[in-house]
């Protein structure tokens, strides 16, 4: 609480993010110029970018999403704003991944846009990973300002930029030489796959033009296992000898798009060329010689640029994915998160930590305590005295300024109740709805519990190991019927007895099974339980759980027999 009373506007790395991205598109950190600069109209660029390689996972999600948030905290101020978002789509196909047809490797080195879609269902390669990544982001309310790397390079829009960078490249080459600390460590020294095995194919070529900024595609083969032999700075002609089909080729530099920028050219090129003032990166990039740091002092001295505001990210691991199907290797991408996360609570992931805090993703049982604290964060969320960073993230997650708020249930039911019923039911949402009703959450249809519900049979379904599942058995345990002593056979009479012949009604159903061993010790159903009792109601929950699930225990029983249904329990507790 601030001084006089009134309460502190909270803020985050993210406030911290827009700061710097407005002081950048400024120029000035001044506050006087900032404001200037946004009542004037300015406007402020953030940028992101991924390569289509193969499947996007919940690490490259990351990329996406902390752009996504310094533009949404940009709108909320008022700034003209824009997420550019590069597909490097222009890289080249580098292996043949699991699930993929072994002919493949024939288009190794060739651009992703020119690699065939092998599932059949895209046109390329690229726009197969593509697809599936946009249709989490608009789930997720994140809008991007599209671009293709293909496109920007066939069209020639980057032409002028490409000469430039080739007739500074010794201006180039010094800047790189700094970073580099053995010989030979050219291709060793990159991060970016693409380039390295770019690189390691051109080993033929005359030590200078073994760093050409500029890497032509084979006009036989399409393959970037080319090496420079000659470039004419008059001409702007570029001869090259493919090391895979051996063709021999030139082409025009001033004409013709025929070839890409290597990475740590090509990206301060794009800071320049579209005004970037605010772009994060992996950890990875941000280290001595890495793209980053080598990208900044190429900006300024080749390109009259400036480096963006940056911010680092670190990984994102994942657990509890024995059964992940639907990403190559089992590594989760956001569909698979969606399908078992509410859309905000993805969001919120990734808006309450520090981009250079490390986190893991847990499908497992963490998904319940995960659910429990999100729930907890809205309780607090909604009393305005209690704002914090805590809510402020909150609030970064539930809503975005194109989608407005995200869909959430009408009726809020905790997961671990959603998903104890859906293991106890084999996932039938009608059953699911009226046990949950019981439970003492009223709603008028299944269609009040999603999209929550469908999350939890989701998630029972395809994250619950068989291990930890709810098994209901077929029939009676004949067996352990017979060799029951004589208190527990008076147990199973009691409970038969006063268990109703219709719908069972949880609280009914409650107060019967806690009160059963209380009957068999004289005691009235409303009374209160002696140690003995208590002991009795522990040995008789365990002998239900035997006879009904086959386990020493499992979901809450009164949920369960409600769920089962008396004339289940009744086939499953006679002999």
């Amino acid at each position: 609480m601030a001084r006089g009373g009134k309460q502190q506007e909270p803020t985050d790395w993210v406030t911290r993010a827009a700061d710097d991205a407005i002081r950048h598109a400024a120029g000035s950190g001044d506050p006087a110029a900032m404001a200037a600069y946004v009542e004037g109209g300015g406007l402020v660029t953030v940028a992101s970018g991924a390569s289509p390689s193969g499947p996007i996972h919940l690490g490259n999600l990351r990329e996406f999403l902390t752009p996504h948030f310094v533009a949404e905290e940009l709108r909320r101020r008022g700034v003209k704003t824009r997420h550019l978002h590069s597909w490097d789509d222009f890289d080249r196909y580098r292996k043949v991944g699991a699930g993929i047809p072994p002919e493949w490797a024939e288009h190794i080195g060739k651009p992703l846009t020119a690699v065939p879609d092998p599932f059949g269902c895209h046109d390329n390669w690229a726009e197969h990973f593509k697809a599936p990544l946009r249709a989490a982001l608009q789930e997720m309310g994140v809008e991007v300002e599209e671009i293709s790397q293909t496109e920007m390079y066939r069209s020639g829009a980057y032409r002028d930029r490409i000469l430039h960078a080739v007739a500074n490249r010794d201006a180039i080459e010094r800047v790189l030489a700094t970073y580099r600390t053995k010989p030979g460590q050219q291709a060793a020294e990159v991060e970016d796959e693409q380039e390295a095995a770019a690189l390691a194919d051109s080993v033929a070529a005359a030590e200078d033009l073994d760093r050409f900024p500029y890497k032509p595609w084979c006009g036989r083969c399409g393959k970037d296992t080319t090496s420079v032999s000659s470039y004419s700075d008059e001409t702007h002609d570029l001869a090259y000898t493919c090391t895979s089909c051996g063709f021999e080729g030139s082409t025009n530099l001033a004409t013709e798009d025929n070839g890409k920028l290597v990475w740590k050219v090509d990206w301060p090129m794009r800071w320049a060329f579209e005004g970037v003032n605010f772009e994060p990166g992996g950890l990875d990039h941000s280290t001595p010689g890495s793209s980053y740091t080598v990208g900044k002092e190429l900006v300024s001295e080749v390109f009259g640029g400036r480096a963006p505001a940056y911010v680092a990210y670190a990984f994102v691991g994942f657990a509890g994915m024995q059964k992940m199907s639907s990403s190559s290797g089992g590594v989760p991408i956001p569909a698979d998160a969606l399908k078992v996360l509410e859309a905000p609570m993805v969001r919120w992931l990734y808006a309450r930590k520090q981009p250079k805090q490390a986190f893991t993703i847990d499908f497992g049982p963490e998904v319940v305590r995960l659910y429990d604290e999100w729930d907890a964060l809205g309780k607090k969320a909604a009393n305005p005295e209690k704002r914090d960073g805590a809510v402020l993230a909150w609030e970064r997650a539930v809503s975005t300024s194109s989608a407005g708020v995200l869909p959430v249930s009408p009726v809020t039911v905790p997961f671990r109740v959603l998903s104890g019923v859906a293991d106890v039911t084999a996932g039938s949402a009608e059953q699911i709805s009226r046990i949950v009703s019981h439970v003492g959450y009223a709603h008028d249809s299944v269609a009040d519990l999603e999209p929550r519900l469908g999350r939890a049979m989701n998630w029972t379904e395809e994250f619950v190991p068989e291990s930890e599942r709810t098994i209901v058995r077929e029939s009676a345990d004949v067996e352990l019927l017979g060799s029951l002593g004589a208190t527990e056979q008076q147990w199973l009479s009691l409970l038969l007895e006063h268990l109703p012949t219709g719908e069972l009604e949880l609280d009914e159903v409650t107060t019967l099974v806690y009160g059963v061993p209380k009957l068999a010790a004289g005691l009235a159903l409303e009374d209160q339980p002696t140690e003995q009792v208590k002991a009795d109601q522990k040995a008789f929950f365990t002998l239900l759980y035997n006879l009904l699930v086959s386990a020493e225990r499992g979901p809450r029983l009164p949920t369960l027999i409600v769920a089962l249904g008396a004339e289940k329990v009744r086939s499953l507790l006679s002999a």
